[in-house]
């Protein structure tokens, strides 16, 4: 049995306005993740993951190149409480 991990991920650099939230979706999506994506007032970038830890830990790998247009200079990552969230979506 797998076990499942939930990480926080606060991602600083030019990530807003270039497409990283549709992006991230696209990636977590990919990956088979839960959990949500989400720009802040700062202009970073907030991401919560929830899955495997393989995968969990190659969305953070990804988040930290971007999409073609992002610069990210950061990447924050703390440890969650896996919440048994499902689907990936973008919040305002």
């Amino acid at each position: 049995m797998t076990s499942v991990i939930r990480r926080r991920a606060i991602v600083s650099g030019d990530v807003q306005g270039v497409g990283y939230r549709v992006w991230t979706r696209g990636e977590a999506q990919r990956h088979g993740l839960a959990g949500h994506v989400r720009n802040l007032s700062d202009g970073s970038v907030e991401v919560e993951v929830e899955g495997s830890e393989a995968a969990v830990t190659e969305l953070i790998v990804r988040l930290s190149v971007g999409p073609f247009g992002s610069r990210v200079d950061n990447v924050d990552v703390e440890p969650l409480t896996p919440a048994s969230t499902l689907g990936f979506g973008i919040r305002r």
